[in-house]
């Protein structure tokens, strides 16, 4: 389901007015595509940031306009943390759409009870779907990877409609042998404890040959 955001269409432009509609909790955005004229919008930031929360692609514009969009584009400040600009762009949910999707790890490897380690490799994927049809994220399980095997992106189920763009050979996860630490020998660490020298055997020992 897309997420809903309330938007009122913006009229007054400028690094001033935009500055004070964040101050005033409204996130400012622009909408085009679909050979419609651009507009310019405001979303309570609220809306905005639970949207990204939420990973949303496909969102449901209400108030000021009545329109589905995608997200295409998103200004971060230099921390990360707030949303600056939002890109969107008017979408129907039949039309197929190419959007970047994260690639999550599921399950618990066998290959690490062989010894191994589990390297993540790809962490996320562009592909094409109808737009109401994008997934939240496409998930690669590890339940039959074990020591020296790995997964490539042509393991990875797909939703029905999803075509993936990045290259089906691309490795997604691999569970190698785990590498010694410097200045320990690789037999050291399997062999365990040597076995401690009792006191006085040696002594006994010599005396028993006598």
């Amino acid at each position: 389901m897309a997420e809903v955001l309330n938007v009122s269409v913006r009229q007054e432009l400028g690094t001033g007015r935009v500055r004070q509609l964040r101050r005033s909790g409204q996130t400012p955005a622009i909408l085009y595509g679909h050979g419609k004229a651009n507009v310019n919008l405001a979303i309570p930031t609220a809306e905005v940031k639970a949207a990204m929360r939420h990973g949303s692609k496909l969102v449901d514009l209400k108030g000021g306009l009545n329109e589905k969009a995608l997200v295409r584009a998103v200004q971060w400040d230099c921390y990360g943390v707030d949303v600056l600009h939002l890109d969107l762009t008017r979408v129907s949910e039949q039309e197929r759409v190419e959007v970047t999707v994260a690639l999550e790890l599921r399950g618990e490897a066998p290959g690490v009870k062989e010894g191994g380690i589990v390297n993540h490799h790809l962490f996320e994927v562009e592909i094409e779907c109808p737009a109401g049809e994008i997934p939240d994220k496409l998930v690669a399980n590890l339940k039959n990877l074990h020591l020296g095997e790995s997964i490539t992106l042509a393991d990875v189920p797909l939703p029905p409609h999803v075509t993936v763009l990045t290259p089906l050979d691309t490795m997604v996860v691999s569970c190698e042998a785990q590498v010694a630490m410097e200045g320990e020998e690789p037999d050291e660490a399997a062999a365990g404890p040597a076995e401690p020298e009792v006191i006085g055997r040696k002594a006994e020992e010599e005396e028993d040959s006598e």
